[in-house]
């Protein structure tokens, strides 16, 4: 016996609801562009970091993307100033990524 059931047999009254597939659809969708986003490679206090630049979408489609890819490359990173600051020199990685995901893809520097 599950936790649903056995609320179910507590509350034998109460309505659930069943989560829509669509909803968590919608939240996974991030909106392509035409213009290529910037990957270039920097070093700041001695230490590499690949920074993304040239979205033109929403900032919290930028954001997922961002979560995404220091959950898939495990590193830590930020979202500062309309980039994705990613610690480590990943660009060729960062790259096959979004191009997976069907982003045009510009590498600048190195």
């Amino acid at each position: 016996m599950d936790l649903q059931d056995q609320l179910k047999n507590l509350f034998p009254d109460h309505k659930f609801e069943e989560k829509k597939n669509s909803e968590s659809e919608k939240k996974d969708e991030i909106w392509m562009q035409q213009d290529p986003i910037i990957c270039k490679y920097e070093k700041r206090k001695g230490k590499p970091i690949t920074i993304l630049e040239g979205y033109t979408g929403a900032d919290e489609d930028f954001k997922k993307l961002a979560k995404e890819l220091k959950t898939r490359l495990s590193v830590g990173g930020s979202f500062k100033n309309d980039s994705i600051i990613i610690q480590g020199d990943y660009r060729d990685k960062i790259m096959e990524i979004l191009k997976e995901k069907g982003f045009n893809v510009k590498r600048v520097g190195g």
